[in-house]
C-alpha cells in the first residue's frame, strides 16, 4: 500500500519548508520508497506510522533525515559529457588568458556524493592551459550524509562504472577492498561545506565557474529567480555558469545570457549587469 494522504502531505510540506523542493501529487511512490528504510530503522511497521510519530514528536535529527532522503539526487562521473568537454576546450582556456594569479575558483553546488567536483578537477588536470595552476574547488550540498561520502572519496564498482573511463580510473583511483578510493591529490583540493541553496549564502567570495546543474528543475519560479540572483552576486563578472540541459535562465532571471560553447552552452552575466572587473 502506498503512503497515505496525510503522511504524504506532511512530508511534502516539510521538504518544501526546508529545501523549497516541490513534491507534486504523483510522487507518493518516491516518498514511500525513500522513507521505507528510515521507518524500518526506527522500528515502525509502515511509513504512515513512522510519519505519524514524526509529526507528533518532531525530533529535529529525524526531520533532517527525512529531508535528506527526499533531496538526494542522481549523479555520475562527467555527467552528460558535453559540459566537461566545454570546460576543457573553451571555458578553462579562456579563463587562463585573463587570470594573472594562475588560480581559478570553482563552485559545485548540490554536489551530492562528489562525482561532479572530482570530475571538474580531473578535467582541469587535462587542460594544458591550466598546467601548474591552482584550482580552488568548493563543493556544497544540503545533505551531510552525501558530504561525508564525498569527503571520503570511496566508490563502489557500480559507481565507478557510471561514466568513468578506464584510463581515468587508473590515473586517479586506488583499490580499497571491493571499492575504489579517489587519490588524496584530488580530495585535498576540495572544500566540502553544507549549504542550503534556498537560504542566504554565507560569505563565499567570487567564482570563475559555477556548476548548478539539474537543481533548478526542483524549485518553483520564485525560488529559481532568487537562487540565480544570489549566484550572480558570487560570480566573477566574466564567470561561467553551467546549468542542466532542461534548465535555462530565460524568463527566470534575464540578467543572464546564454552563450553557445561547442556542443553545450554556458550562461554569463550580461555586459550591462556587470559591476566590477575580476
Amino acid at each position: 500500500m502506498s503512503i497515505g494522504h496525510d503522511a504524504f502531505t506532511f512530508v511534502r510540506e516539510l521538504v518544501r519548508a526546508e529545501s523549497a523542493i516541490v513534491l507534486e501529487p504523483g510522487k507518493e511512490y518516491l516518498v514511500e520508497s525513500r522513507l521505507v528504510p528510515l521507518a524500518r530503522q526506527s522500528g515502525h511497521a509502515s511509513v504512515d506510522a513512522f510519519v505519524a510519530d514524526l509529526a507528533t514528536r518532531r525530533n529535529p535529527s529525524t526531520l533532517r533525515l527525512v529531508v535528506e532522503a527526499l533531496t538526494t539526487n542522481e549523479t555520475s562521473w562527467f555527467r552528460d559529457t558535453d559540459p566537461f568537454t566545454t570546460l576543457r576546450q573553451s571555458v578553462f582556456p579562456a579563463l587562463a588568458k585573463t587570470r594573472s594569479k594562475r588560480e581559478i575558483r570553482v563552485w559545485a553546488a548540490a554536489c551530492s556524493s562528489g562525482q561532479e567536483p572530482y570530475s571538474i578537477l580531473m578535467t582541469a588536470q587535462d587542460t594544458p592551459e591550466l598546467s601548474g595552476w591552482k584550482v580552488d574547488m568548493l563543493a556544497t550540498d544540503l545533505s551531510q550524509e552525501m558530504l561525508d561520502r564525498a569527503r571520503k572519496g570511496e566508490y563502489s564498482q557500480l559507481e565507478v562504472n557510471r561514466g568513468l573511463p578506464a584510463t581515468t580510473l587508473v590515473r586517479h583511483f586506488e583499490r580499497a577492498g571491493l571499492a575504489w578510493r579517489i587519490s588524496p591529490a584530488l580530495t585535498s583540493q576540495v572544500q566540502f561545506r553544507e549549504l542550503n541553496l534556498v537560504r542566504p549564502f554565507p560569505p563565499l567570495g567570487k567564482f570563475d565557474v559555477v556548476f548548478l546543474r539539474n537543481v533548478l528543475i526542483y524549485f518553483d519560479l520564485a525560488t529559481k529567480r532568487d537562487i540565480l540572483r544570489r549566484v550572480r552576486q558570487v560570480m566573477a563578472p566574466d564567470g561561467h555558469l553551467f546549468l542542466g540541459a532542461a534548465e535555462m535562465t530565460m524568463g527566470v532571471d534575464d540578467a543572464w545570457e546564454r552563450v553557445p560553447a561547442g556542443r553545450s552552452s554556458v550562461y554569463r552575466i550580461r555586459e550591462e549587469q556587470r559591476t566590477c572587473v575580476p
